[in-house]
């Protein structure tokens, strides 16, 4: 198997003139953007504070940040309940962070999904947080009630220790595990989320997450690209193409595809007055991508103005979907 390149390899830094203008590229070509198809995951972050701080969080979340405040099972109603109102209930609803878990009331928003019928995916470390007393008896109870309408999406970044630990610190792999084990023995429905962050191929990843899960006698499917997602690596700094209205075409690619013709995720900012709703998980501070306080309001099309619609999205092939 091929050896992980350098973490850092070098990079030509990103053009100040691109990813300026929403609806132009700095060549002076139209901008794609992406219509909403149909709403079929509804994104709660329900806060950015985590157990951890990451070497390169999308999100930046920590023990400290806490811009976007812990979300509450009224808000996820009232959203759940405006869905419907306008026809847009979505099949799936998906919580992030942060760490969900570290959210006080994260075992009642996951009753009121599942109670109404949604799949439910949750994005976490399975570190302590998860492991908490309290959180194992909901997460047991919620299983034996709505069975495999709940996933568990754990980031495990890299089959070897020493680099997910070089991500996460140190020890944080063998505590996943500790985690993913615990999930496996109460037969909860795992997924694993990776990234390609050390230069190795896709095939590679899942060839040492296949020899993983066999050693620790986990039931996921390397192959099963929602079972296992490789995300492609961001980083905001990195030259990447502007994406036109041809880009489809030449990329022979539909608009459908991408994320936010299906997503859309609810935050609430530190201090504001009410949650908001976003275009994009991966956008959360970038103010352009914050679509009103309503779900009616963020029907609009999403004008791809920012690096990261580009590598991850339309070039990297990414999704957070379930």
């Amino acid at each position: 198997m091929n050896q992980p390149a350098s973490l850092n390899p070098p990079f030509k830094p990103l053009d100040p003139a691109k990813f300026r203008d929403p609806d132009t590229t700095a060549k002076g070509e139209r901008r794609a953007s992406v219509s909403l198809k149909r709403l079929e995951t509804l994104w709660f972050n329900t806060g950015t504070l985590c157990n951890i701080t990451c070497g390169n969080c999308y999100i930046e979340s920590s023990p400290t940040n806490d811009r976007l405040a812990y979300l509450s099972n009224a808000d996820v109603t009232r959203y759940l309940d405006e869905a419907e109102a306008i026809g847009q209930r979505p099949a799936t609803t998906g919580f992030t962070g942060g760490e969900p878990f570290m959210n006080p009331e994260i075992a009642a928003m996951l009753e009121t999904c599942l109670a109404r019928g949604h799949d439910v995916l949750v994005l976490t470390n399975a570190m302590k947080p998860m492991m908490r007393p309290r959180i194992q008896a909901a997460l047991r109870d919620l299983d034996s009630r709505y069975g495999d309408r709940l996933t568990l999406r754990v980031s495990l970044d890299h089959w070897r220790a020493d680099l997910h630990d070089e991500e996460r610190g140190p020890g944080s792999f063998a505590e996943t595990l500790t985690g993913l084990r615990w999930l496996g023995a109460n037969n909860l429905r795992i997924a694993i989320a990776a990234r390609l962050r050390w230069g190795e191929s896709d095939a590679d990843m899942r060839s040492g997450f296949r020899a993983l899960f066999a050693r620790e006698g986990l039931a996921v499917d390397a192959g099963g690209h929602a079972a296992l997602v490789i995300f492609p690596e961001m980083d905001a700094r990195a030259d990447v193409p502007e994406i036109t209205v041809d880009c489809w075409r030449i990329l022979d690619k539909d608009p459908a595809d991408v994320m936010c013709a299906s997503s859309r995720m609810i935050v609430k900012r530190k201090d504001a007055a009410g949650p908001a709703v976003l275009a994009c998980t991966l956008l959360p501070y970038d103010r352009q991508f914050e679509l009103g306080s309503n779900l009616a309001d963020a029907l609009a099309p999403v004008k791809l103005n920012h690096p990261h619609c580009a590598k991850f999205c339309v070039l990297g092939g990414g999704s957070c979907k379930a």
